[in-house]
């Protein structure tokens, strides 16, 4: 049996991720079609573009937005594709953690 295994990744490789798993569809409703892209696994998390591309570009600014606020209110970030976000899980100013990351495995020395 085959166990599922959560990848921690930086915020480069999440937002990527999210990207991976966003949808798009065009919106004709409107006067003028655009382009509208979305991130099922991160509700509210939508934005649109005169085409593909800008819709892209302005969902990966949508999806920072969006992990800043969650991180701010402390919430957990869903799993994307098998990765979450590394997070500093105690911040104290008296201690100091290195966190070395390789190949999806996270260390604490």
């Amino acid at each position: 049996m085959k166990r599922n295994s959560t990848n921690y990744v930086s915020l480069g490789e999440y937002v990527h991720q999210a990207l991976l798993s966003a949808t798009y569809e065009n919106d004709i409703s409107a006067k003028q079609t655009c382009v509208v892209g979305e991130v099922p696994l991160l509700q509210g998390c939508y934005t649109q573009g005169e085409n593909f591309e800008e819709a892209r570009e302005n969902l990966r600014e949508a999806i920072e937005l969006w992990i800043t606020i969650a991180l701010q209110q402390n919430e957990t970030l869903p799993v994307i594709n098998g990765c979450t976000l590394i997070q500093t899980l105690h911040h104290s100013t008296t201690q100091r953690r290195n966190i070395l990351v390789r190949h999806n495995k996270t260390v604490i020395a």
